[in-house]
């Protein structure tokens, strides 16, 4: 079995606990930073839960362990978005309530385990909020969540929480330094949100080395160099809801940074931004910066590169006011 993330220790304990006394809750909603791995905690409540010894720790040898292994257990059910970026259907729901009601084949627990539950839209929300009001007999549902606040509150109140919360800058770089072969730079962990996952990815693939050049660019067109803020553009646009995020780093440090406060992680160019940049147009373009992420985040058909271009270049039209 393997080893749990080190930020997700202190929740599995809680959980394990419940495990060993057999008294935890028909319903638990477990909510997470995005990318933290919070789903080995699903995975580890599952392995014991089906596992035919009565134990918080899978023997691993049993035909329940075994099923488990295959992913082939006829009493563990995972309800998922058919595809990426969807909602959970009010059809999935039932689906999912019939098996709620119907015996276990193996004469245990049916789990029944929703990622990500505010993916749930709001005729399957309610759907779901029947049963969950009259839990069935050994049957337990497991929802994640990255965002609690989108979630119905009926359906909140119903579950046992359990709160992973953000992992500290230490404990992440921590454990990228045990993962990771390259330097890790200060600033890595920082522009991915602290999220100990995206970040070992984003150094893995190489994405964290071209911030440098990213950033140096995004300066240059700062100072009025057409070509630099075209050849920014077209950086951007090429993973533009990683880039911009980082842009959106860059552009709140310099306001930090205006205010006197310094961080070691704070991203490189952040003092060269605030000494370019009034703080107005910083956290004007700040914002609308945002608005641009969702923007195309929402539609993907857009012309990335046009939209990026026209607000790289609202920073010297706004400036030279």
């Amino acid at each position: 079995m393997n080893s749990l993330y080190p930020w997700l220790t202190p929740a599995w304990i809680g959980w394990k606990t419940q495990l060993d006394h057999a008294r935890f809750a028909s319903a638990t909603l477990i909510s997470a930073p995005e990318g933290c791995g919070s789903f080995q905690l699903v995975e580890r409540f599952a392995q014991a839960l089906m596992c035919t010894h009565d134990s918080s720790e899978p023997c691993g040898f049993c035909h329940g362990c075994e099923l488990m292994r295959s992913e082939s257990h006829p009493d563990y059910h995972l309800i998922r978005p058919e595809k990426a970026g969807k909602n959970i259907t009010v059809d999935q729901i039932r689906y999912a309530n019939r098996l709620a009601q119907e015996s276990s084949q193996l004469s245990g627990f049916r789990l029944i385990v929703i990622e990500p539950a505010e993916a749930m839209n709001e005729s399957a929300a309610n759907a779901l909020l029947k049963t969950l009001e009259e839990p069935a007999e050994k049957c337990i549902f497991v929802l994640l969540t990255v965002n609690i606040n989108q979630l119905l509150s009926t359906i909140v109140s119903r579950c046992q929480k359990i709160v992973v919360p953000e992992p500290t800058p230490q404990v992440v770089n921590e454990w990228l330094a045990l993962e990771c072969r390259d330097p890790i730079p200060d600033y890595a962990a920082h522009i991915c949100s602290h999220s100990p996952l995206v970040t070992k990815e984003a150094m893995a693939s190489g994405d964290i080395k071209h911030y440098l050049e990213i950033e140096t660019l995004f300066l240059s067109a700062l100072q009025g160099d057409l070509s630099s803020l075209l050849a920014c553009s077209q950086w951007l646009s090429a993973k533009p809801l990683t880039y911009l995020k980082w842009i959106w780093f860059l552009l709140t440090d310099a306001q930090k940074v205006t205010f006197g406060i310094m961080d070691s992680y704070f991203t490189p160019g952040s003092q060269s931004v605030s000494t370019t940049i009034s703080l107005a147009l910083l956290q004007q373009q700040a914002e609308s910066l945002v608005k641009l992420i969702e923007q195309l985040r929402l539609f993907s058909g857009l012309n990335a590169e046009l939209l990026i271009t026209d607000w790289l270049l609202k920073f010297n039209e706004d400036s030279c006011l």
